[in-house]
This record gives C-alpha cells, sequence and structure tokens, in this order.
C-alpha cells in the first residue's frame, strides 16, 4: 500500500507543547501504523515520539507534513490531523 501524506497547519496558539505534543504522540502510536511529521521541507521525525515533536519547534500557523503507512492510513491521517489543526490551549 503507498503512502499516504497530508499537509496541515498548526493551530495551538502556544504551538505543539508538551500537552498537545503528548495527545498527538499517543494517538500516532495508537493508530499502530508507522507516521511520520515534518516541518516543512525538514527531516520527518516518529510522530508517536513526543521528544520528536518537541524537538520540532511547532508553532502556531507552522505547516507539517504527515505521512503514514499501511490500513487505516487515510482515517489515521484525518484523525492526526484534527488533533494539529485543534487550539487546544482554548480549551
Amino acid at each position: 500500500m503507498p503512502h499516504l501524506t497530508r499537509t496541515v497547519r498548526i493551530g495551538s496558539s502556544h504551538g505543539l507543547h508538551a500537552r498537545p505534543a503528548k495527545l498527538f504522540a499517543q494517538a500516532a502510536k495508537d493508530s499502530g501504523i508507522p507516521v511520520t511529521l515534518a516541518k516543512d521541507a525538514g527531516k520527518p521525525v516518529n510522530a508517536a515520539s513526543i521528544l520528536g515533536i518537541i524537538a520540532l519547534g511547532l508553532e502556531q500557523g507552522d505547516y507539517v507534513t504527515l505521512v503514514a503507512d499501511g490500513d487505516n492510513a487515510e482515517a489515521t491521517l484525518e484523525r492526526l490531523a484534527e488533533l494539529l489543526t485543534t487550539d487546544h490551549d482554548a480549551e
């Protein structure tokens, strides 16, 4: 199965800091398929790694690209994109 990609914009007003990064990494891990996350044209990191995600230094408005391989890749990307575009700091 070919990999699927999705590019989205970070929605949290304070960027992808510890709490939203943890939610995102856990959802990526729970998907059971390989998922990577990259900022702009940078090197992709394992989307299930909270340290890798935080190291990207993602701020509100940054564009990131998700890549997923495997069964349920479309649904996984949909769920992860929703987590990235939501403003978790407004809750």
